[in-house]
Protein backbone atom coordinates (compact mmCIF):
# COMPACT_ATOMS: atom_id res chain seq x y z
CA UNK A 1 0.00 0.00 0.00
CA UNK A 2 3.16 2.48 0.43
CA UNK A 3 4.13 1.66 -2.80
CA UNK A 4 1.15 2.49 -4.53
CA UNK A 5 1.26 5.56 -2.33
CA UNK A 6 4.42 6.55 -3.98
CA UNK A 7 3.48 6.23 -7.81
CA UNK A 8 5.11 8.07 -9.73
CA UNK A 9 8.21 7.94 -7.73
CA UNK A 10 10.89 4.93 -9.23
CA UNK A 11 11.19 3.66 -5.83
CA UNK A 12 7.22 2.51 -5.70
CA UNK A 13 7.60 -0.74 -7.54
CA UNK A 14 10.79 -1.94 -5.21
CA UNK A 15 7.62 -1.45 -1.89
CA UNK A 16 5.12 -3.18 -3.55
CA UNK A 17 7.52 -6.29 -4.60
CA UNK A 18 8.70 -6.27 -1.49
CA UNK A 19 5.27 -5.97 0.51
CA UNK A 20 4.22 -8.69 -2.00
CA UNK A 21 7.38 -11.06 -0.98
CA UNK A 22 6.67 -10.43 2.96
CA UNK A 23 2.81 -11.56 2.64
CA UNK A 24 3.76 -14.40 0.51
CA UNK A 25 6.49 -15.66 3.13
CA UNK A 26 4.14 -15.03 5.79
CA UNK A 27 1.00 -17.35 4.16
CA UNK A 28 3.49 -19.97 3.62
CA UNK A 29 4.91 -20.03 7.23
CA UNK A 30 1.65 -20.14 8.74
CA UNK A 31 0.71 -22.83 6.45
CA UNK A 32 3.48 -25.07 7.70
CA UNK A 33 2.92 -23.55 11.26
CA UNK A 34 1.31 -26.63 14.03
CA UNK A 35 0.02 -23.10 15.85
CA UNK A 36 -0.63 -20.51 13.35
CA UNK A 37 -1.62 -16.89 13.24
CA UNK A 38 -3.95 -17.51 10.73
CA UNK A 39 -5.38 -20.92 10.11
CA UNK A 40 -5.01 -21.16 6.24
CA UNK A 41 -6.54 -24.25 6.09
CA UNK A 42 -10.07 -22.51 6.79
CA UNK A 43 -9.52 -20.85 3.52
CA UNK A 44 -8.19 -23.65 1.80
CA UNK A 45 -10.83 -26.02 2.16
CA UNK A 46 -14.17 -23.44 2.19
CA UNK A 47 -14.43 -21.43 -1.09
CA UNK A 48 -17.43 -19.70 0.68
CA UNK A 49 -15.29 -18.63 3.24
CA UNK A 50 -12.56 -17.50 0.87
CA UNK A 51 -14.78 -15.45 -1.65
CA UNK A 52 -16.62 -13.79 0.84
CA UNK A 53 -14.27 -12.35 2.88
CA UNK A 54 -12.35 -11.31 -0.97
CA UNK A 55 -16.25 -10.23 -1.73
CA UNK A 56 -15.62 -7.97 1.34
CA UNK A 57 -12.47 -6.63 0.59
CA UNK A 58 -12.94 -5.39 -2.99
CA UNK A 59 -16.35 -3.78 -1.50
CA UNK A 60 -14.60 -1.69 1.00
CA UNK A 61 -11.67 -0.97 -1.75
CA UNK A 62 -14.21 0.10 -4.38
CA UNK A 63 -16.24 2.36 -1.98
CA UNK A 64 -13.82 3.81 1.15
CA UNK A 65 -12.93 6.68 -1.00
CA UNK A 66 -16.03 7.94 -2.11
CA UNK A 67 -16.50 9.96 0.92
CA UNK A 68 -13.10 11.19 0.30
CA UNK A 69 -13.69 12.13 -3.51
CA UNK A 70 -16.73 13.57 -2.95
CA UNK A 71 -16.09 16.17 -0.30
CA UNK A 72 -13.01 17.47 -2.44
CA UNK A 73 -15.13 17.27 -6.02
CA UNK A 74 -18.60 19.42 -4.02
CA UNK A 75 -15.92 22.04 -2.61
CA UNK A 76 -13.26 22.61 -5.45
CA UNK A 77 -15.40 21.71 -8.50
CA UNK A 78 -19.03 22.91 -6.95
CA UNK A 79 -17.83 25.22 -4.92
CA UNK A 80 -19.77 24.33 -1.40
CA UNK A 81 -19.06 24.84 1.68
CA UNK A 82 -17.58 22.17 4.22
CA UNK A 83 -20.72 22.43 6.23
CA UNK A 84 -22.72 21.80 3.27
CA UNK A 85 -20.92 19.39 1.56
CA UNK A 86 -20.87 17.03 4.45
CA UNK A 87 -24.33 17.50 4.92
CA UNK A 88 -24.90 15.61 1.18
CA UNK A 89 -22.74 13.26 2.00
CA UNK A 90 -25.03 12.15 5.40
CA UNK A 91 -27.54 10.95 2.24
CA UNK A 92 -25.43 7.62 2.08
CA UNK A 93 -24.69 6.38 5.61
CA UNK A 94 -28.53 7.42 6.30
CA UNK A 95 -30.00 4.85 4.17
CA UNK A 96 -27.10 2.50 4.83
CA UNK A 97 -28.49 2.92 8.38
CA UNK A 98 -31.84 2.19 8.05
CA UNK A 99 -31.96 -0.61 5.66
CA UNK A 100 -28.90 -2.65 6.95
CA UNK A 101 -30.96 -4.32 9.85
CA UNK A 102 -33.48 -5.35 7.24
CA UNK A 103 -31.05 -7.22 4.93
CA UNK A 104 -29.47 -8.89 7.64
CA UNK A 105 -33.04 -10.23 8.31
CA UNK A 106 -33.11 -11.06 4.54
CA UNK A 107 -30.21 -12.77 4.39
CA UNK A 108 -31.54 -14.83 6.92
CA UNK A 109 -34.40 -16.44 4.65
CA UNK A 110 -32.67 -15.67 1.32
CA UNK A 111 -28.86 -17.02 0.52
CA UNK A 112 -26.74 -14.14 1.30
CA UNK A 113 -24.98 -14.55 -1.74
CA UNK A 114 -28.42 -13.23 -3.64
CA UNK A 115 -28.87 -10.08 -1.62
CA UNK A 116 -24.72 -9.68 -0.91
CA UNK A 117 -24.42 -9.62 -5.03
CA UNK A 118 -27.54 -7.72 -5.76
CA UNK A 119 -25.97 -4.92 -3.14
CA UNK A 120 -22.56 -5.17 -4.99
CA UNK A 121 -24.75 -4.25 -8.40
CA UNK A 122 -25.91 -1.02 -7.33
CA UNK A 123 -22.97 -0.17 -5.33
CA UNK A 124 -21.25 -0.54 -9.04
CA UNK A 125 -23.49 1.21 -10.87
CA UNK A 126 -23.37 4.16 -8.71
CA UNK A 127 -19.67 4.16 -8.95
CA UNK A 128 -20.04 3.85 -12.53
CA UNK A 129 -22.53 7.06 -12.90
CA UNK A 130 -20.36 9.13 -10.45
CA UNK A 131 -17.32 8.40 -13.61
CA UNK A 132 -19.56 10.81 -15.40
CA UNK A 133 -19.02 13.41 -12.99
CA UNK A 134 -18.69 17.34 -14.14
CA UNK A 135 -19.32 21.14 -13.32
CA UNK A 136 -22.95 21.06 -14.75
CA UNK A 137 -24.10 18.16 -12.40
CA UNK A 138 -26.89 18.56 -10.59
CA UNK A 139 -27.45 18.34 -7.32
CA UNK A 140 -30.05 16.19 -6.79
CA UNK A 141 -28.33 13.49 -9.27
CA UNK A 142 -25.73 13.41 -6.52
CA UNK A 143 -28.11 12.82 -4.04
CA UNK A 144 -29.56 10.18 -6.13
CA UNK A 145 -26.67 8.12 -6.54
CA UNK A 146 -25.47 8.26 -2.93
CA UNK A 147 -29.05 6.81 -1.92
CA UNK A 148 -28.30 3.87 -4.13
CA UNK A 149 -24.52 3.63 -2.57
CA UNK A 150 -26.06 3.48 0.40
CA UNK A 151 -28.84 1.02 -0.47
CA UNK A 152 -26.11 -0.77 -2.43
CA UNK A 153 -23.72 -0.85 0.52
CA UNK A 154 -26.30 -1.87 3.14
CA UNK A 155 -28.06 -4.90 1.03
CA UNK A 156 -24.02 -6.00 0.60
CA UNK A 157 -22.43 -5.52 4.37
CA UNK A 158 -24.80 -7.65 6.92
CA UNK A 159 -25.46 -10.47 4.73
CA UNK A 160 -21.71 -11.15 3.54
CA UNK A 161 -20.92 -10.81 7.04
CA UNK A 162 -23.84 -13.42 7.80
CA UNK A 163 -22.55 -15.31 5.43
CA UNK A 164 -18.72 -15.19 6.69
CA UNK A 165 -19.71 -16.12 10.24
CA UNK A 166 -21.99 -19.14 8.88
CA UNK A 167 -19.67 -21.02 6.32
CA UNK A 168 -17.56 -21.92 9.81
CA UNK A 169 -17.69 -23.95 11.88
CA UNK A 170 -18.25 -22.39 16.03
CA UNK A 171 -14.10 -23.15 16.57
CA UNK A 172 -13.18 -21.15 13.73
CA UNK A 173 -15.70 -17.88 14.60
CA UNK A 174 -12.42 -15.95 15.74
CA UNK A 175 -10.66 -16.34 12.72
CA UNK A 176 -13.65 -15.52 11.05
CA UNK A 177 -14.31 -12.28 13.16
CA UNK A 178 -10.62 -11.31 12.65
CA UNK A 179 -10.91 -11.79 8.96
CA UNK A 180 -13.72 -9.47 8.70
CA UNK A 181 -11.98 -6.91 10.33
CA UNK A 182 -8.83 -7.33 8.70
CA UNK A 183 -10.56 -7.43 5.07
CA UNK A 184 -12.03 -3.55 5.88
CA UNK A 185 -8.85 -2.67 7.02
CA UNK A 186 -7.09 -4.06 4.05
CA UNK A 187 -10.36 -2.93 1.98
CA UNK A 188 -9.93 0.64 3.15
CA UNK A 189 -6.35 1.26 2.87
CA UNK A 190 -6.47 0.04 -1.07
CA UNK A 191 -9.36 1.74 -1.51
CA UNK A 192 -7.14 5.60 -0.80
CA UNK A 193 -4.11 3.75 -2.42
CA UNK A 194 -5.63 3.56 -5.52
CA UNK A 195 -6.85 7.34 -5.73
CA UNK A 196 -3.75 9.00 -4.32
CA UNK A 197 -2.03 6.96 -7.13
CA UNK A 198 -4.20 8.10 -9.71
CA UNK A 199 -4.25 11.74 -8.90
CA UNK A 200 0.17 11.17 -8.43
CA UNK A 201 -0.37 10.26 -12.25
CA UNK A 202 -2.92 12.76 -13.25
CA UNK A 203 -2.08 15.95 -10.98
CA UNK A 204 0.77 15.05 -9.72
CA UNK A 205 2.34 16.52 -6.00
CA UNK A 206 0.75 19.77 -6.08
CA UNK A 207 -1.88 21.92 -4.37
CA UNK A 208 -5.21 21.75 -5.42
CA UNK A 209 -5.57 25.33 -6.88
CA UNK A 210 -8.13 26.74 -9.69
CA UNK A 211 -5.41 26.27 -12.22
CA UNK A 212 -5.77 22.39 -11.76
CA UNK A 213 -9.25 22.08 -11.77
CA UNK A 214 -9.99 20.23 -14.63
CA UNK A 215 -7.28 17.86 -13.76
CA UNK A 216 -8.47 17.45 -10.33
CA UNK A 217 -12.27 16.55 -12.02
CA UNK A 218 -10.16 14.11 -14.43
CA UNK A 219 -8.36 12.92 -11.61
CA UNK A 220 -12.05 12.08 -9.66
CA UNK A 221 -13.80 11.08 -12.96
CA UNK A 222 -10.63 8.43 -13.57
CA UNK A 223 -11.17 7.35 -9.77
CA UNK A 224 -14.68 6.76 -9.45
CA UNK A 225 -14.06 4.48 -13.25
CA UNK A 226 -11.46 2.37 -11.69
CA UNK A 227 -13.28 2.04 -8.65
CA UNK A 228 -16.57 1.05 -10.35
CA UNK A 229 -14.88 -1.57 -12.57
CA UNK A 230 -13.14 -3.07 -9.37
CA UNK A 231 -16.70 -3.32 -7.58
CA UNK A 232 -17.88 -5.31 -11.19
CA UNK A 233 -15.52 -7.88 -10.07
CA UNK A 234 -16.45 -7.93 -6.26
CA UNK A 235 -19.68 -9.25 -7.90
CA UNK A 236 -18.51 -12.26 -9.38
CA UNK A 237 -16.66 -13.05 -6.37
CA UNK A 238 -19.77 -12.42 -4.04
CA UNK A 239 -21.85 -14.69 -6.56
CA UNK A 240 -19.52 -17.48 -6.97
CA UNK A 241 -19.30 -18.33 -3.27
CA UNK A 242 -21.92 -20.94 -3.25
CA UNK A 243 -24.85 -21.90 -1.48
CA UNK A 244 -24.22 -20.83 2.39
CA UNK A 245 -26.98 -22.90 3.36
CA UNK A 246 -25.26 -25.82 1.83
CA UNK A 247 -22.20 -25.05 3.25
CA UNK A 248 -23.41 -25.34 6.47
CA UNK A 249 -23.69 -29.30 6.72
CA UNK A 250 -20.89 -29.65 4.21
CA UNK A 251 -17.61 -31.83 5.53
CA UNK A 252 -15.23 -29.25 2.83
CA UNK A 253 -16.45 -26.53 5.39
CA UNK A 254 -15.44 -27.75 8.67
Amino acid sequence: MYGFTLVPDPVAPAWIIAGITILAYFLWWESRSESPVLDMSVFRHNVAFTLSNLAAMINYAATYAVAFLLALYLQYTKGFSPEFAGLILVAQPAVQTIVSPFAGRLSDRIEPRVVASVGMTLTAAGLLSFAFLSTGTPLWSIMAVLLVLGLGYALFSSPNTNAIMSSVQRRHFGIASSMVATMRALGQLASIAIVMMIFSLVIGRVQVTPDVYPQFLESVQISFLVLGILNVFGIFASYARGKIREAEFSPSSR
